[in-house]
């Protein structure tokens, strides 16, 4: 499925042995600077913390090639900001794909039929092995899963919590885990 497309430049023929392909030159020149940019660091980084006690102009030299590492880092820090710029989110795509997934939300149900089994709502064993064999190798749709919850050994709260998720709108805890996204 095409959920992430590149942008076309104006002048931008695509690839040589596939014209309906557009290469991703920003994200493959920004690869190759920092593979160089990091082989340099590392060559720096072990190359200047080493005493030879005495005058030794190879860390002059060394030293002149601090701007050049950092200067690859640079360009791929480019690269990657144009290549990002010259993509295209197919949101409508992406949401039609999440709507036909139910089953991500196994994770939710599990956790909250653990949470239920320790606070001795529920008596569910294995609740991994009951999504398993509900989500493994299948689609699960939403009247399927909303059913299976409908069944479950949990409290009437933890089941109206599940039954109000959709794939969409569930992230777990991400937003209490990272700290990239302004308030």
């Amino acid at each position: 499925m095409g959920y992430i497309s590149q942008i076309p430049q104006p002048g931008a023929t695509g690839s040589s042995t596939m014209p309906h392909k557009i290469n991703p030159i920003r994200f493959e020149n920004a690869e190759a600077n920092l593979e160089l940019s990091s082989a340099l660091l590392e060559s720096l980084a072990a190359t200047l913390v080493t005493s030879r006690l005495q005058r030794d102009l190879t860390d002059s030299t060394t030293q002149r090639n601090v701007g050049v590492a950092l200067g690859h880092s640079l360009l791929a820090l480019d690269n990657l900001a144009r290549g990002l710029g010259e993509i295209a989110i197919d949101r409508t795509a992406l949401a039609a794909d999440l709507d036909a997934n139910w089953e991500v939300l196994g994770e939710a149900i599990q956790t909250v039929i653990r949470a239920e089994v320790t606070a001795g709502r529920s008596s569910i064993a294995d609740p991994y092995a009951l999504l398993k064999e509900l989500t493994r190798g299948h689609r699960t749709g939403a009247d399927e899963l909303r059913g299976f919850i409908q069944k479950l050994d949990i409290g009437n709260a933890a089941k109206a919590r599940l039954l109000a998720l959709t794939p969409a709108g569930y992230v777990g805890l991400a937003s209490e885990l990272v700290d990239l996204l302004p308030d």
